[in-house]
């Protein structure tokens, strides 16, 4: 490896907008503000939230109700 043409590897502080916040190392100068980790995440944390828009969901299973109860 050449000494000259790689990036400095710092160890940065990540904190997400929950609050939670860890250390790792990155090319990054500075902190590493994100939306989402894994401690407030739906896939880790298994609390998703359904976002209905114009009630499609509603009209989905309505559908789907209809066209098993008529079998």
């Amino acid at each position: 490896m050449k000494p000259e043409i790689h990036p400095n590897y710092n160890e940065i502080t990540v904190t997400c907008a929950c609050g939670s916040s860890f250390n790792t190392r990155s090319t990054l100068k500075d902190e590493l503000h994100i939306e989402i980790c894994s401690a407030c995440h739906p896939f880790f944390t298994g609390k998703q939230k359904l976002v209905d828009t114009a009630g499609r969901v509603d009209r989905f299973n309505k559908r789907y109700q209809r066209g098993a109860a008529a079998k």
